[in-house]
Order: structure tokens, then sequence, then C-alpha cells
């Protein structure tokens, strides 16, 4: 089986990195507009190959799509034209799905594409940034599938169980919905909070000699690609901008609180915070 891998990234050099070392695969090309980035992952490995997306596209059985989510869906209607094997299957990384499916939901080869989202990572970038086993006992999301074939499917999920993925399908709509809530807001606090404590403390000494491992993990989202995150941002943002309209709300209660001393209403709000635990 020959799989390309379009974005040699942390995503789609991780992916090409465990489908090598389980076996599930032969020959791996890279495809990807950064020069430094196809020359690393022929360094490290993670490709036999680097050629042009067309090129690529006719010699391969599983397309990965893993690049920034304001060009996959341009990208991916690109991918759909130049197949002409009935049996190629693409299946793209994205963190947002709604606005990428929508793009080729009425391409002729719709239902050789299948969109996923893989939850992991890390917040670094890059062919270097590849784990090995980054995926392992992590959830994958699959949407909308009733639109993808059954051989498309059973193709992407003997891919997601090789990496020792946990499957669960919703819509595109629905993914988005909640992913603002559980992914994007993670990122958007944490980018907000490094930004904030460096505009106050601009004595970097003093930030490390007071910063424990809770600040450490709140801020390292703050280290992930704004390359990344920006298109995510823009592709979700009604999603988004509800589930942030929410949480300034909860902000703002926690200011009250400490404004008004109030230590019940405090309590109160860490109390039902501390609900979380039961889900997670």
């Amino acid at each position: 089986m020959v799989i390309t891998i379009i974005g040699i990234g942390l995503i789609g050099g991780s992916i090409a990195l465990s489908l090598r070392k389980n076996g599930f695969g032969h020959s791996f090309i890279g495809v990807d507009n950064n020069e430094m980035h196809r020359s690393d992952a022929m360094w490290l490995g993670l490709v036999d190959e680097v050629l042009p997306l067309k090129d690529a596209v006719h010699k391969s059985d599983i397309v990965v799509l893993s690049i920034p989510v304001s060009v996959a869906g341009k990208t991916l209607t690109d991918i759909l034209n130049i197949i002409e094997n009935d049996k190629t299957v693409v299946v793209d990384m994205g963190s947002t799905k709604k606005n990428i499916c929508l793009e080729c939901k009425n391409h002729i080869r719709r239902s050789q594409y299948v969109a996923s989202h893989p939850i992991a990572g890390t917040e670094f970038s890059g062919p270097k940034a590849a784990i090995d086993n980054l995926f392992a006992g992590k959830k994958t999301i699959i949407c909308d599938s009733e639109l993808s074939s059954p051989y498309s499917l059973n193709v992407v999920n003997k891919m997601y169980q090789s990496l020792g993925m946990d499957i669960t399908y919703m819509s595109s709509d629905v993914h988005d919905k909640h992913i603002a809530f559980v992914s994007h807001i993670s990122h958007i606090s944490s980018f907000a909070l490094g930004t904030t404590v460096l505009n106050i403390e601009k004595d970097e000494k003093s930030i490390f000699t007071m910063a424990g491992s809770g600040f450490s993990s709140t801020v390292r989202l703050a280290k992930s690609s704004p390359d990344t995150w920006a298109p995510i941002f823009i592709q979700n943002a009604d999603s988004i901008l509800f589930a942030l309209d929410d949480y300034i709300r909860q902000l703002e209660e926690f200011r009250t609180g400490i404004q008004q001393k109030d230590a019940n209403k405090l309590k109160k709000l860490m109390q039902e915070a501390n609900e979380i635990g039961k889900i997670l």
C-alpha cells in the first residue's frame, strides 16, 4: 500500500512514523510546500520520496491531508480532481470539519473522501516534532460518514485501528460545535494567559523563578504554531465565539466573587468546576 502524506509536520509526520512501524503501508510519499520540511522528512525517514501533488496522488492508495484548514478544502478538491483510481482513499486531519466537508459536498468523488479529526498532538510543529505512538489510546472523530463509501470507511478505520485509536462518529456540524469548547477555547486561553503574563511581567527571570507546574501546564499550548491555529479560529468562528461568550461570563463570575471577597460564591464556582473530574 502506498500512502501519501500531504503536510509532513507533527501530525502527518507522526502518522507516517507510526504506520511505517506498524507495517500499515509499504511505501510513503511526502508532499510539502516547505523545502526544509521535505528535506527533514527524508532525512528522518518519515517518507521514502517527495513528489509534486499530482504525481504523488496518482501513485497512492491512501492520501493523508494534514495541512492548515484554511487551504485544506481547496487542496482536497484538487486531489479529488486528480484521482483516476476508484480505490484511492483521501482522509484529512483537520481540527475543523464543516467548511471542508461543504467544499467537496457535490464532488463526483466525494465518496472516496473520509472527513476525520484525530484528537492528538503537542505544542510543537514540523517533521522533527513527529512522535511514534502519538495517537495510541487517543480518540479520532469521523464526520459525515454516510457520505463516504463503505470501502473508504473500511480503509480509514483500519488505518486508525493500526494507530491504536478509538473511533467516534458524528456530523461535521456537531463536531465543530463541541471541539470549540474542548480544544479551541483551551488554546485561546493559553495564548491569552501567556500574552497577559508577558505584558505584565517584563522581567523574564521573575516568571521562570515563580512559575510552577500549574502555570507551565496551563500555558503549554501557547507554544503552538500560529500558522496552524489562526486558520482554525477563523474556520470555526461561529462556534468559538459562542463558546468564548460563555467562557467570558464565567471569568466575570470569578472576578465578581473576588472583587466582593465572597468566599462562598468562589467555592460554589470551583465546586461546579470540580465536576469535570467525573467526566475526565
